[in-house]
Formats: C-alpha cells, sequence, structure tokens
C-alpha cells in the first residue's frame, strides 16, 4: 500500500511538474512573441514616437515687416530688445538676487512680484523674463556685476519701435501683446512674447506686416531641457509697406496745431494721397509695446482733448460755413438761383415765428452767390437752402463724399451725417421742418462732417469734378494689398460726378474771393507769395443755443466762455488757386472763429507743402490749367 501511494504522489508531481512547465513555456513565449512585436513589427512607429519624444520643434517669430513714408523714410522698425531673464535653479536664493539686480536698473516691487509668481508656475530650469528694452547702460551694468548675480542673464530679442512717436501715433497704431479674445488656433499667436497690430495702419494690415514663422529643431532630456538646436529654420520677415505721408509734412502739421485738440488733413486733389494726417494731442505708441503702466492708462482716458481719437477720421463736427459751397453747387445744378441773382440780407430771415440770425449783426445788404460765399453770409445760404429743399442738399453732398464711410485704410472710420426727410423719418420717426433745411443750409443742424471727408468734399469741387478717393496705402502691382493705381491721374483710377465745369469754375472763384479780395473773410490769413496763392473757406460751428435774451444783451465772446462751450473752429482750403494741388481740411475744437484760428494754420501747412512739393511749378500730365 506504501508503494502504491508513493506512486500516485509521483504521478501527481509530474502532472503538475508539466502543467507548470507548459504554462512557464507558453508566458515566455507569450513574452518573446511581444517583444518581437515590439521591436520588429511596430519598430517604425516606436521609432518616431521615441524621436518625437527627444526633439522638439520651436515657432521662432518672424521679424515684423518695416513701415515706411512716401520718400522712403522709416516709420514703424525693429530695435534690439535687451531683456534681462533670470533662471531659478542657477539663482538659488531668487528673492535675494531680485534685490540684488533692482539696485542696478530700475526694477518695481510689482515687477518681482510677477517674476517670483511665474517662478511658482514653471520649470527650474526655465528663464523668467524679469525686464525688457534695457538701455545700454543697465545691460552693461549687469553684466560687469554677472559674478554677484547668479542665474541672470541678458538675452536679445526684436521689438517695434516708432522713431516719430507721438507725430504718427494716429496713422501707424501701435503693437501690443495678443489678448484672449484674439487668439485665433495660429500657433505664433500664443508665443508669450509675441505681439500684434492693434491700430492704425499696424492693425489693418497686421498680417501682412506679421510674416511667417520659423521653426527651430532642438534636442531635449526627459525633463524638457534643451541639450542641443539640431536645425533652424528663420521663416519669411513681415512685407515692407510704404504710406503715402511726407513725415516732415506731417510733422509741421502736428507742431502747427500745437496742445490745441484739433486735426488737419492734407490730401493730393488728383490722385488722393494723403500727404498729412495729423489729430491732436498724440500719444506714445512705444508706450504700448513695453506696455502701459495703470498711471499713464489713467491719464490717456481721462484726458477731455482725447489724445487716443484719431479726430481727423473719427471726429464728427457741424462743418458750419464750410459746407456752404455745397449748397451753392446744388443750387446751380437745380437751377434754383443764377450766380448774379442778388439775395437781400438784412441781418436775419424770418421763417413762421422764428428768427434765424446772420453771423454780421446789421447784415451784409444784397449778395450774389460770389459775395455770399467770399462774406460768408448765412441769409443768402438760408434763402437758397429753402428754395432747394432738404433732399437736393443732401444729393449734392453725398456726391462730394459726405455723409457715408469713404472705405480709408484705418479703423475706426465714421460716415457723418447727411440729413434728409427720409433719415429724419427713419431714425427719429418725426417729419422734416423747412426751419431744419435753413440750419442745415450753413452746415448745422444734424449735418456732421469728418476732416477727411472736408478735405474730400474739397479735393472734389477744385479738382474739376473727378470723384477722388483719399489712400494712405502706395500700392504696387503685385504687393498683395489691393488692387493698384490709385495713386494714379484721375483719368486712369477715378469717374468724374458729372458735375457742370462752369458751375464748378464759379464756386471756385468764390472761395477764392474769400483768401484773396479785400472784405473776405480770410483776406488776413491769404498766401501773398505770388504762385502758391490759396483759395478756402472759412467755419464757425456753434456747439450751444443762443438764446434771444443772450442776443439783446450782447453774446458772449469765445474766450469768456469755458473752454467746451466755445465755437468749433474750421477751414476747409486749396492751393495754388490757378492750378489746384493741394487740399487741406482744419478743426479746431472749441477754438473759436474759423478765420481767426484755423484759416491761419492752413495758410502755413499749404505754404509748406508746396515749398515740399518737387514737381512744383509743372503742369500735372494730362490735367488743363484752370482758370479763375
Amino acid at each position: 500500500m506504501l508503494k502504491d501511494r508513493d506512486q500516485e504522489r509521483q504521478r501527481v508531481f509530474t502532472r503538475r511538474a508539466l502543467l507548470l512547465g507548459g504554462a512557464q513555456l507558453g508566458m515566455v513565449g507569450a513574452l518573446l512573441g511581444r517583444l518581437y512585436y515590439l521591436q520588429v513589427v511596430e519598430a517604425d512607429r516606436y521609432t518616431v514616437l521615441a524621436e518625437d519624444n527627444r526633439i522638439n520643434i520651436r515657432l521662432l517669430p518672424p521679424p515684423r515687416g518695416e513701415i515706411v513714408d512716401r520718400f522712403g523714410v522709416p516709420l514703424a522698425i525693429n530695435e534690439k530688445n535687451y531683456r534681462v531673464v533670470v533662471v531659478r535653479e542657477q539663482a538659488r536664493d531668487v528673492p535675494a538676487t531680485l534685490e540684488r539686480l533692482g539696485r542696478l536698473i530700475d526694477l518695481p516691487e510689482r515687477e518681482m512680484r510677477r517674476v517670483l509668481r511665474e517662478m511658482k508656475r514653471k520649470r527650474a530650469f526655465v528663464p523668467i523674463t524679469v525686464r525688457e528694452n534695457l538701455t545700454w547702460e543697465d545691460v552693461s551694468r549687469v553684466e560687469v556685476n554677472a559674478p554677484d548675480l547668479p542665474g541672470v542673464a541678458i538675452e536679445v530679442g526684436l521689438s517695434r519701435f516708432y522713431p516719430y512717436g507721438e507725430t504718427l501715433a494716429h496713422v501707424l497704431g501701435y503693437v501690443a501683446a495678443v489678448s484672449e479674445s484674439e487668439l485665433t488656433g495660429d500657433p505664433l499667436l500664443e508665443l508669450p512674447d509675441f505681439r500684434i497690430g492693434k491700430n492704425g495702419v499696424e492693425r489693418v494690415y497686421d498680417e501682412y506686416l506679421r510674416g511667417k514663422a520659423g521653426t527651430s529643431q532642438v534636442e531635449v532630456n526627459a525633463l524638457g531641457r534643451v541639450i542641443r538646436e539640431l536645425s533652424r529654420d528663420e521663416g519669411t520677415p513681415g512685407r515692407r509697406i510704404e504710406i503715402t505721408i511726407d513725415t516732415e509734412l506731417q510733422r509741421f502739421a502736428m507742431e502747427r496745431l500745437g496742445a490745441e485738440s484739433a486735426a488737419a488733413v492734407i490730401l493730393d486733389v488728383h490722385n488722393g494721397d494723403v500727404l498729412a494726417l495729423a489729430s491732436t494731442p498724440g500719444f506714445d505708441p512705444n508706450a504700448f509695446n513695453r506696455g502701459l503702466t495703470p498711471k499713464e492708462w489713467e491719464e490717456l482716458i481721462s484726458n477731455e482733448r482725447g489724445p487716443l481719437n484719431n479726430k481727423a477720421i473719427s471726429g464728427q463736427y457741424a462743418p458750419g460755413s464750410t459746407f456752404k459751397m455745397v449748397v451753392a453747387l446744388a443750387a446751380l445744378e437745380a437751377g434754383v438761383i443764377t450766380p448774379k441773382q442778388r439775395v437781400f440780407c438784412p441781418g436775419h430771415m424770418e421763417l413762421g415765428d422764428t428768427r434765424f440770425h446772420c453771423w454780421k449783426k446789421g447784415g451784409h445788404g444784397h449778395m450774389d452767390m460770389h459775395d455770399g460765399l467770399k462774406h460768408s453770409c448765412d441769409v443768402y445760404f438760408y434763402e437758397i437752402a429753402k428754395r432747394l429743399g432738404i433732399d437736393r442738399v443732401a444729393a449734392m453732398a453725398e456726391r462730394l463724399g459726405l455723409g457715408k464711410v469713404l472705405g480709408f485704410d484705418l479703423p475706426g472710420e465714421r460716415g457723418g451725417i447727411i440729413p434728409s426727410r427720409a433719415w429724419k423719418q427713419g431714425r427719429m420717426g418725426k417729419s422734416w421742418h423747412q426751419g431744419e433745411t435753413l440750419i442745415a443750409g450753413i452746415g448745422q443742424g444734424y449735418v456732421l462732417t469728418t476732416p477727411l471727408q472736408l478735405a474730400v468734399m474739397t479735393a472734389r469741387l477744385v479738382n474739376g469734378g473727378i470723384a477722388v478717393n483719399p489712400h494712405l496705402i502706395r500700392r504696387q502691382p503685385g504687393d498683395g494689398l489691393g488692387v493698384p493705381g490709385a495713386n494714379l491721374v484721375p483719368e486712369l483710377g477715378f469717374p468724374s460726378m458729372g458735375i457742370s465745369a462752369e458751375h464748378l469754375r464759379i464756386v471756385r472763384e468764390g472761395m477764392s474771393a474769400v483768401m484773396n479780395e479785400p472784405g473776405g473773410t480770410a483776406y488776413r490769413a491769404r498766401i501773398a507769395e505770388a504762385g502758391m496763392e490759396m483759395g478756402g473757406k472759412t467755419g464757425t460751428a456753434q456747439v450751444r443755443r443762443i438764446s434771444m435774451a443772450e442776443r439783446l444783451a450782447g453774446v458772449k465772446k469765445n474766450e469768456d466762455l469755458p473752454w467746451k462751450y466755445r465755437d468749433h473752429a474750421l477751414f476747409v482750403g486749396y492751393a495754388p488757386v490757378d492750378q489746384p494741388r493741394y487740399c487741406c481740411a482744419i478743426i479746431v475744437e472749441h477754438g473759436g472763429g474759423g478765420s481767426a484760428v484755423a484759416a491761419p494754420i492752413a495758410r502755413d501747412l499749404l505754404i509748406e507743402t508746396q515749398k515740399r512739393d518737387p514737381m512744383r511749378g509743372r503742369p500735372i500730365a494730362g490735367l488743363p490749367r484752370q482758370e479763375g
């Protein structure tokens, strides 16, 4: 029996050993099969994954394209940006290092706190930018003291710089960091130091100026630390943009406007080139690139003169008497009055139980169209506006470029208001009154225009009736900016408005009389130099209602009123008189009388513009010399 039990145990052991051996053999076989699958069948896939884990592709921001003026003068460029960075694992005691660094360069307490916050979120070997835009003196002090600043280093990048600062701030705009709402999925926009255009030309043509990103292929270890750079592609720099502005003329315009809240536009009447587009006060666009302090931002937005507002294209003002040419031309075209037909001005006009006053208390007497423009007689234009009706006035204003967005090359352009019967009914649900036509006839009431529109109006009046449009970008074939030819002569670029040449001559002669005949409202601001004479029209727009009691007691002078209640001073002009080439529009907010304040500015600008014309005295090809 003992022998039988031993044999039974032996058989059980043998079976178990065989089962265990078979299981082990199966596991070894499965392991060998898996190894074969991973190392042979999936070898290519895992090789790629390993390389991806070892090699990183990093984006390199391309240099932003330059912006230059009509003569190639650089206006927006890229400068070397020296910045100081700190690496936590090398610095050891970061707060102490920052404290020592703060004795060498300006390092506010808030910046130190920011650096310490960023270090908690990032790996120890990742450099943290402490301060950008260091001066060469700052860099020198940091480098000299490098042994006492472990973990601190100087890096060099590129930063946008505007050498003319405030002079061209409203034209060029500025660049700043990308906000969350501006992220489009383009990885370039997610780079921490990347800047995009936020206003002006920088914003409108941002993608054109931005270029295409480059790449850097780097080898990293398991922690993500860069071991070495394997390859580098610098990408494609942004493209260069040339604008129509004459920088020196722009600077002259800004200086001439001074500290006033004002705007000026200078335009080539034949090709639409904007030679100057000034708005004061300005601001420093470089401050937006480096980052505004809360104090700087508060000063900008609280300034009642609106330094951030480009008044030349977005400021909407009653045009005052500069609108009278529109009414005169509409009346001539409609045949409601002849140039020699006279209207008597006793100093006021009665309509129902309302009296409408002329600016000259005693009246001008009998006025024809030439005298009406020369003396800017309100009663004369009340009368012809009444004969015309508001709808015909509005139709002519729109033909001359008023009351609509012109499609200019800058953001923020506004269209103004040219009222009509349909406009009032649609906007207010009320009927139009004839008294409102009289007020509109002298450029007041609901009428609103921008300085750019007034410049375009003037250009179309004096260039022979060509519907010129303003532009800021000098386009060339194949540049991707749009259809070339916008800066060609009218026959190749702009259509005729179909207005009688004789009627245009009559209006232009009236504008010449304003400046060049004794008694003209701007005679004292005329250009006396032969060959450079100008024509123009003054405008004074009320911003408050004058009561009858004040009229009886004597209307208060502008200088006796608070600034915001003073009249706006306006002027539109062109030169030279015998062959118009340039025009300008001026607005000085709450400046007072157009003849006393705005006309002298326009005179100085048109003198400077003509002096700077390299083709001065030569007739423009294809354009006849104009008489009158």
